[in-house]
């Protein structure tokens, strides 16, 4: 009820500045004849106000009334509007949409009607993505804590298997603990918490040392890393991040490779030494061509992947970890099966991103 009684008292308040405006121009017209010595025209019978006769001034009055509230309307009607949009959304109606509707259609209020449904658009892909992502994570959780219950239950029932359910146990609880860490660095990234401090380090350096831990991990399950990265690129950025973007990328590879394949690692800094730019080529299944976006959101899954371990997290951290350096991450189908994943990071571009 509050607010439209606002509605109201501006579309009177909108109707009372025009008319009086008309009103006060009127009186200052008859005010300017009587100083310049203009006198009425002759005639008993013609009533007069000041120097101005009454009935042509009564028939203006009702003409200004009658505008008045023509533009009184016009203009309040689009800030009505908006505030009964403004309303269904607070009350949850992230589907409301104004432009098109009466009052935005012909007049200057568009672009305010734009960009209201540009504001309600995004919330409401915003809230169905968080809907999702709660989702997924609860699907995620729920995965590992069944198998834990169900190891628990039939070591009750079978303690001859000890050893097995506890090595069960440990296995998923490794992988709870994979997850729940997963989770806390998205969270943090995308809630723009407060991030590790920056440190001047050889990205470089760091990526081979990334490749050798893959390399000792390929090789106990028959496959192999080769990294050909040569020179320095040392740049102000966040280590931890950039060490846990480039890592997920790397074990990514590995993991999706089949045995027998290589996962070729390949890094480049430009002429100018302002920019590093790294690829990763798996000899995976590769992705389908409408999904080479779709797999940096968080928890996607591409089919045929679910016994792949893994929480679904990593490409969605290195392309958050990259964008906060100013960097990117693009996925694209490799020649002869596989992906290629490509970065590119400039040189302290993290400082530039703080700003």
């Amino acid at each position: 009820m509050a607010r439209s009684r606002r509605l109201g008292r501006l579309f009177w308040k909108f109707f009372l500045v025009q008319w009086l405006s008309m009103a006060v121009t009127m009186v200052g017209l008859s005010l300017y004849l009587h100083l310049i010595g203009v006198k009425p025209p002759p005639g008993d019978q013609l009533v007069l106000f000041g120097l101005l006769p009454l009935a042509p001034l009564i028939a203006v009055a009702l003409t200004m009334m009658a505008s008045s509230l023509a533009l009184a309307w016009y203009l309040s009607r689009p800030l009505m509007q908006l505030s009964w949009a403004l309303r269904r959304v607070s009350a949850g109606h992230l589907d409301t949409r104004v432009a098109g509707r009466a009052g935005f259609r012909s007049n200057d209020v568009v672009d305010l009607a734009d960009d209201f449904d540009r504001m309600a658009r995004q919330l409401q892909v915003l809230t169905q993505s968080r809907s999702d992502l709660l989702h997924d994570i609860s699907h995620e959780l729920r995965s590992p804590l069944a198998r834990l219950q169900v190891a628990i239950g039939l070591l009750k029932q079978q303690p001859l298997q000890l050893d097995q359910m506890l090595a069960r146990i440990e296995r998923e609880s490794g992988r709870l603990d994979a997850l729940i860490e997963e989770l806390l660095t998205w969270h943090r990234l995308e809630a723009g918490a407060a991030t590790p401090p920056t440190s001047r380090l050889d990205v470089i350096e760091l990526l081979h040392a990334i490749a050798e831990d893959a390399q000792f991990e390929a090789l106990a399950r028959g496959k192999t890393v080769v990294i050909d990265a040569p020179g320095q690129f040392v740049s102000e950025v966040h280590g931890e991040l950039i060490y846990r973007g480039l890592e997920n990328v790397i074990r990514n590879a590995v993991k999706f490779t089949h045995v027998g394949g290589q996962v070729d690692i390949t890094a480049r800094v430009s002429d100018d030494q302002g920019q590093w730019t790294c690829t990763v080529e798996d000899r995976g299944p590769g992705v389908p061509a409408d999904m080479l976006d779709t797999i940096f959101e968080p928890f996607a899954r591409v089919a045929g992947s679910e016994g792949v371990q893994g929480v679904g997290l990593g490409l969605a951290i290195c392309r958050r970890a990259m964008a906060l350096h100013g960097g990117r991450i693009d996925a694209q189908l490799r020649h002869g099966g596989g992906l290629t994943l490509t970065m590119v990071l400039p040189k302290s571009s993290c400082v530039r991103a703080q700003s």
